[in-house]
């Protein structure tokens, strides 16, 4: 049952993986939360309660798994969800950034008529790692003078100092390592 499983007990679902996509890595594999129907209904619900309040319009998705939570939340809270892609998957007109990753770049894209200006947006990901990802999101947004009231993650990688780039944004992580 939902109400027995503890904020605290939905690390025992997330299962680790080490030495993957590369050596020296250590995974964090949520397939196994997602398969349990009451651990993941936890931990939407719990998500969807910070910013049941906050006014939001519409919940923004990342690719991938941010599409599983986002559109949970989204759902969760009564509003849209609306998908940031990667770049030549959207089939209407984009806007589109491209970013820095470690070794590269990405690109990301919305449909340029997907938020109205001044719309209140949530951003939705299932993790905060270096922030990259998550500050192109936020700077997309801003190009389509949506209002970003913040950004929610399931997990939140404190070693690798996300917060550092998006300290303009309320940052809710449910669960910390």
């Amino acid at each position: 049952m939902v109400e027995t499983i503890k904020k605290s007990e939905l690390k025992n679902y997330i299962r680790d993986i080490r030495d993957f996509p590369k050596e020296g890595i250590l995974f964090k594999d949520i397939t196994t939360l997602l398969k349990d129907k009451d651990a993941f209904k936890k931990a939407v619900d719990l998500m969807a309660k910070k910013y049941k309040k906050a006014g939001v319009d519409y919940v923004v998705g990342v690719e991938a798994r941010g599409f599983i939570f986002g559109a949970a939340v989204a759902y969760k809270l009564g509003v849209g969800f609306v998908p940031v892609r990667k770049k030549g998957k959207l089939p209407a007109r984009i806007s589109a950034i491209t970013y820095d990753l470690e070794y590269g770049t990405d690109t990301l894209e919305i449909h340029e008529d997907a938020i109205p200006a001044k719309s209140k947006v949530l951003i939705v990901d299932d993790l905060l790692a270096t922030g990259g990802t998550i500050r192109a999101v936020a700077d997309l947004l801003k190009n389509l003078k949506a209002d970003t009231i913040g950004a929610a993650f399931l997990i939140e990688l404190r070693f690798l100092k996300g917060k550092k780039k998006l300290q303009d944004l309320n940052l809710f992580s449910l669960l910390k390592y």
